[in-house]
């Protein structure tokens, strides 16, 4: 018997998080964000386990980062060296086109890992309640390793080629976090559709090469004609290169409108993203 005939209250429970709740009415983007920031060392862990399962039976290991884009420029660039000049581009075309293909191979790689990211992981979305951002975010992440390693080849090449490091370059950091968050965000809108119909991992991978070719990863924005023109300003990853780009070698800081597109572009990307999965995942999680 208690004295004074009053029952305690039961001890909280300690490491129980809240399911999600669809009726729930904040936020599932903050609720996302929240979530990821307290499971940020498993985010870390998947992290390193993406990479490491990525280079482990691979021959050449994490040099095949640095050679896969390497090749891809030196076919291109044997292809279209003489349809475009150092004079147009104000770089030499080879580092013109490497920066391209850097950001664009990393845009593909994340958007369809991502995508894949909760049919792959079904094991633990089915049984143990984690953010199923989580393991999209983790697989755009450990593409950025490679873009990381691949960006610091591209430093090295203008170097060689003698074009000059412009202060701005500082900034560089601010494309590459506007496309990943772009990419994060496209790959859980991807992986929310996937898990219903796979198929739809293949029309995307067709997709994203139209969307390189709508992208001026080889060729100078100037040179296209009208209408193909307003619909290559319009594509976020076009804002997203011409920003990166300039800070790397333009003689100023872009205009703010690029700021303002690649940004907002990332933004919308994540929260559309984030809000679509948050409210389709435990459906979506049935159906694994």
């Amino acid at each position: 018997m208690v004295p004074g005939g009053v029952i305690p209250a039961p001890p909280p429970r300690v490491g129980v998080r809240p399911v999600y709740d669809s009726a729930d009415t904040g936020s599932p983007v903050l609720g996302q964000l929240r979530e990821l920031w307290e499971l940020r060392r498993l985010l870390r862990i998947v992290v390193a386990r993406d990479v490491i399962v990525r280079y482990k039976r691979s021959l050449l290991g994490v040099w095949w980062t640095l050679l896969n884009p390497l090749l891809t420029v030196a076919v291109m660039w044997a292809v279209l060296s003489g349809i475009f000049h150092a004079r147009s581009l104000g770089v030499p075309y080879i580092v013109y086109l490497l920066s391209g293909v850097l950001l664009i191979n990393f845009f593909q790689q994340g958007v369809i890992a991502a995508g894949w990211s909760m049919a792959g992981s079904s094991g633990v979305i089915s049984k143990v309640h984690v953010p199923p951002a989580l393991f999209a975010l983790s697989a755009v992440l450990a593409a950025g390793v490679t873009l990381i390693v691949s960006v610091g080849l591209l430093l090295v090449m203008m170097l060689a080629t003698g074009v000059g490091m412009q202060p701005s370059a500082l900034l560089v950091p601010v494309p590459l976090l506007a496309l990943a968050m772009l990419g994060t965000g496209c790959g859980l809108l991807l992986a929310a559709a996937a898990v219903r119909v796979h198929d739809v991992i293949d029309f995307t991978q067709v997709a994203l090469q139209l969307l390189a070719f709508v992208t001026p990863t080889f060729y100078l924005l100037s040179s296209v004609s009208e209408p193909m023109r307003t619909a290559v300003q319009f594509n976020p990853l076009t804002q997203i290169l011409l920003l990166f780009r300039g800070l790397l070698w333009g003689s100023g800081l872009p205009p703010w409108w690029t700021w303002a597109a690649s940004a907002g572009s990332g933004a919308v990307a994540l929260g559309l993203g984030t809000v679509v999965l948050a409210r389709t995942w435990r459906a979506s999680a049935a159906m694994l």
